[in-house]
This record gives C-alpha cells, sequence and structure tokens, in this order.
C-alpha cells in the first residue's frame, strides 16, 4: 500500500502516545482513518487534523471479538496498537488474535502489528510473555502481518522520559533501580513512521525490531536527563537483592516504586537484537534523544524557557 490516498485504514488504540503520531502521519498521506478504541471520545482531539470526512470514531474492546470485527470491516488496512500493563493476558495476547482474526475474515488487504523488544512466549515476566503469545496469534491468523518490536519510546507525552524528569523536579534523591539495565529508545515518530511504511508489501510477513541511535543503561538516561534539565540530584543504586524484594514484597501495592512483573522485565535488556531488521530496512534514519529532548524537558528546568537568563 504505497499509494493510501482515499484508503480506509483502521487503527486500534489510535488516541495513544504512538496512535495520535500514526494517525497525522496517515491523514498527511491523505488515508482515510478510522480510530477504534475503548473510548473514542478521548480521540477526538485528532480529528481537526483531518478533512471534512477523513476521520471516524468507534469504539472497541480488543477483548471482544464481535467489536473488533465490527471495527475492521470494510477496510483496507488494520493498525494495531493496543497495549496494556494490565489484563494483558487479553488484550496483548487473545486481542491481538481477535485482531488478526477479523481482519483475515473481513480481507483486510494488510495488517501491522506493533508488540516490544522482549516479546517472547517463554518470557517470566508476564508482559514479555502476552507480547511473545500475541504475535504467535497473530502469524497464525494472518500470516503475511508486519510485525514490528519497539523499545521504549519517547517523545513529548512519552511516560518514560517525562516521569523520570518530573520525578528529579521534586526529590533532592533519586533512587536507581536496574542501574546497569540497557535500553535503546525509539523516538514516537520514527515508530510511527515505521508503521505506516509496514503497511507496504515489502514489509509483509516480517518482523522489525525498532531502537534509536543510542544504548543507553538506566544509570546514563538518569544522569543525561538530570543534565537536560538542570538539576543534581543525587543519585542512590539500589541493590538488586534490595529492588528484587521491593517488587516481590510490595510491587502490588498501588504506587508502588516497581511491580515485580516490570523487575523480571529488566533481567534482559530492552535492545535490539544483533542482525534483526529495523529502522533502516523500513527507510527511517533514527532520531537522537538529544535532537528532540530540548522541545519538552525544558519545562523541568527552573525558571523552564529562561533558564539562561536567570543563570545570568
Amino acid at each position: 500500500m504505497t499509494n493510501l490516498n482515499g484508503q480506509l485504514i483502521t487503527v486500534l488504540g489510535g488516541g495513544g502516545f504512538l496512535g495520535r503520531y500514526v494517525v497525522q502521519r496517515l491523514l498527511a498521506r491523505g488515508a482515510r482513518v478510522r480510530i477504534a478504541q475503548r473510548e473514542p471520545r478521548a480521540a477526538t482531539f485528532l480529528k481537526p487534523l483531518g478533512g471534512l470526512g477523513q476521520t471516524q470514531f468507534v469504539a472497541v474492546d480488543v477483548r471482544d471479538p464481535a467489536s473488533v470485527a465490527r471495527a475492521v470491516q470494510g477496510s483496507d488496512a488494520a493498525i494495531n496498537l493496543v497495549g496494556a500493563f494490565g489484563d494483558m493476558q487479553a488484550v496483548q495476547a487473545d486481542g491481538a488474535g481477535h485482531v488478526a482474526v477479523a481482519a483475515k475474515a473481513a480481507g483486510v488487504g494488510a495488517l501491522v502489528h506493533v508488540s516490544a523488544i522482549g516479546a517472547d512466549r517463554e518470557s517470566a515476566s508476564a508482559y514479555g510473555r502476552s507480547k511473545g503469545e500475541g504475535e504467535a496469534a497473530v502469524r497464525a491468523a494472518f500470516a503475511d502481518a508486519a510485525i514490528l518490536r519497539p523499545s521504549i519510546l519517547f517523545g513529548r507525552e512519552d511516560q518514560f522520559i517525562n516521569r523520570f524528569a518530573a520525578m528529579m523536579r521534586m526529590m533532592p534523591v533519586v533512587p536507581v533501580i536496574a542501574s546497569n539495565a540497557k535500553f535503546q529508545p525509539a523516538y514516537v515518530g520514527d515508530v510511527a513512521d515505521a508503521v505506516v511504511a509496514a503497511l507496504g508489501s515489502d514489509a509483509a510477513g516480517k518482523t522489525f525490531e525498532l531502537g534509536g541511535p543510542q544504548v543507553l543503561t538506566m544509570g546514563e538516561l538518569l544522569r543525561w536527563i538530570a543534565d537536560k534539565t538542570g538539576r543534581s540530584p543525587l543519585f542512590v543504586d539500589v541493590p538488586d537483592v534490595v529492588a528484587s524484594a521491593l517488587a516481590t514484597g510490595f510491587g502490588w501495592a498501588p504506587g508502588a516504586p516497581i511491580t515485580k512483573d516490570q523487575w523480571l522485565m529488566l533481567q534482559h535488556d530492552n535492545v535490539v537484537a544483533g542482525g534483526a531488521a529495523g529502522l533502516a530496512q523500513l527507510g527511517i534514519a533514527p532520531t537522537s534523544l538529544a535532537s528532540v529532548a530540548d522541545g519538552w524537558l525544558v519545562q523541568y528546568r527552573r525558571n523552564g524557557r529562561f533558564a539562561e537568563l536567570a543563570s545570568r
């Protein structure tokens, strides 16, 4: 699908962090976009970005096969961006299968399924395991689907870089859990471009792992955020035995610093596997964190955009 003009593309989870970028790119290419999610009203902010009648909204719950079938009916392509940290088996494993089955039954021409690095049916973590089972369900029902596995995403609305920047703004001491765990952060705009590119026939049936140009440990990433926001907290590495005990004993509690499943995920580096197809194979040059972060991290600096004047 190199020419998207006039094509109807259903984006499940289109109002989410990645979804809003995907939808913008599809609209810019002239596609008609059907945004499908549990709360369609939460995505109506996207409507002004398209022309009259270019954007549709529909309620869908990927745990309900009937609602998924209604959402993809009549679509030329479908994109599944739905993920969750709760009810993971139903959403990320069973739900992914429901999307693939419905897309095949509806005669949808192309399916892009967004998974995650670390997806593995044998994973010790429920997140990685459900993602792996979701991929298997997609392959079983729609063999030509393109599967994308991004590392952690960064961008203006992310819940990763922003979370730590906000923490450093409030806390003089910042505990660092899994300081040596490695990440390869990918810019959300690049991943959105990859999703659209994966609608092409060259990506059919393939799996891509998406990471940015830098590999950083958790400790390095936190210190980088502190530098960019002009903060100088005291970083304290939490010993693994203590972090594991906290995650196991208190990870279930609301507001816990880390859950047991998150701790299990941190036992493996979140980086692109050697030899894996990635952004380059989709024609995309990766964007570095440093080249775009100033655009929104400025809000966490003392005196904001006037920090330099204040220092004088």
